[in-house]
């Protein structure tokens, strides 16, 4: 195997905002790293919380040259200035995405968002065409599309290596919610009033449902889901077990649960074919089976022996030093980017460049809705719409 250096082609950094991510965020912070990690961006300016006495703490706290208490404000005191913010990280409770991300889209500024895309299906539709009626971009952080492996199972798959997918079977277990939590983290994730309608559902099985969407390439047609609020009084759903048909005749089943003690951050994808089988986990993202039909089964390596171009445009060190969730989430950071760059200049960015957009987080929301429906029906099938 060669061993490369990345290419590091540098631009002026694209000037960055952020809403949401204050000093007791978990989220935020990654999304600082992420975009920190290839020097594409520059955090000048925030409104890091809803609360004005946080959001200057917070600010000072990161050491930011501009400070506000409210996104409106930021979005249009920022479009003003000749050295205003080109992008923003939008990094709220879902509840908030839709209000803010409008204000910058509609000023031109280009959205980073945290998924899922908004807490309601009406907002989702509405932030569409938000989103299609500016010049901006419009990215959304399904940071698991990102991971360089992934990349090299959506490449095979699309090369026909597995022939005709005929089983999907993506699972998204956390324990984390197994008893009732009071702190900030947990207590917005269970009330609907701000996360919406999906509890497991919306936090993690919409990662689960994009990246079997994204690595395979189909869309899903319809779906009958079981979901359940296991622990007493919870207003949202933490275990859901759904069937899901795709385009094609291809057939799925998703399961996502914050009550499988044991679990932390268990994301599996499991993809069979006419041909061949492909399986790889979140928890060892380095790896990627596959087994070709009546053949011993083989690991593809991220940056190894077998892994193509599309897997190692994202990798950064080589094969046996790991590689995870920050640089993932960093290749999203790093696809807008280039995306970002290439607007700059008036041009468009190779297709090669690939990260999730608004149309990707509108599917979500309807995945979300859709679960609600089908359960409300007993695990009845209902279509996506």
């Amino acid at each position: 195997m060669t061993i490369e250096g990345r290419n590091e082609k540098h631009s002026r950094r694209i000037r960055l905002g952020m809403v949401g991510g204050g000093n007791d965020a978990f989220i935020g912070g990654v999304h600082r790293i992420a975009a920190r990690i290839d020097d594409k961006y520059e955090l000048i300016a925030g409104a890091l919380s809803s609360t004005p006495e946080k959001a200057r703490a917070s600010g000072e706290a990161l050491g930011l040259p501009r400070i506000y208490e409210n996104f409106k404000e930021m979005a249009i005191r920022e479009a003003r200035r000749k050295d205003g913010i080109e992008a923003v990280s939008i990094v709220t409770p879902n509840h908030m995405h839709f209000a803010a991300a409008r204000e910058f889209l509609k000023r031109g500024i280009h959205v980073i968002c945290d998924k899922p895309l908004t807490s309601t299906l009406a907002d989702a539709k509405k932030l569409v065409k938000a989103a299609e009626d500016s010049d901006a971009l419009f990215i959304l952080t399904h940071n698991y599309t990102a991971y360089p492996m992934i990349r090299q199972a959506r490449e095979m798959i699309a090369n026909g290596e597995i022939g005709k997918i005929r089983v999907v079977q993506v699972e998204y277990p956390q324990d984390w919610l197994s008893e009732e939590q009071d702190f900030k983290q947990a207590e917005w994730r269970t009330d609907p009033s701000r996360s919406g309608a999906g509890g497991s559902t919306g936090d993690i099985g919409t990662h689960a449902f994009n990246l079997a969407c994204f690595t395979t390439g189909l869309e899903v047609e319809s779906l009958a889901a079981d979901i359940q609020a296991f622990v007493p009084g919870r207003k949202v759903d933490d275990n859901a077990n759904v069937l899901l048909r795709f385009a094609g005749g291809a057939r799925g089943m998703l399961w996502c649960s914050q009550v499988a003690v044991g679990n932390e951050n268990s994301l599996k994808l499991r993809i069979y074919g006419e041909k061949g089988g492909l399986e790889w986990s979140q928890e060892d993202p380095n790896y990627l089976w596959y087994t070709p039909l009546g053949e011993p089964k083989r690991l593809i390596t991220r940056n190894g022996a077998g892994a193509g171009d599309a897997a190692g445009r994202l990798s950064r060190t080589p094969g046996g030093h790991p590689e995870g969730y920050l640089e993932g989430f960093a290749n999203i950071y790093t696809e807008a980017a280039e995306a970002i760059l290439a607007a700059r200049e008036g041009k468009i960015p190779g297709k090669e460049v690939v990260y999730p957009t608004v149309q990707d987080g509108l599917a979500g929301v309807k995945f979300i809705d859709a679960c609600v429906r089908s359960s409300a029906k007993n695990a009845g099938w209902v279509k996506l719409d």
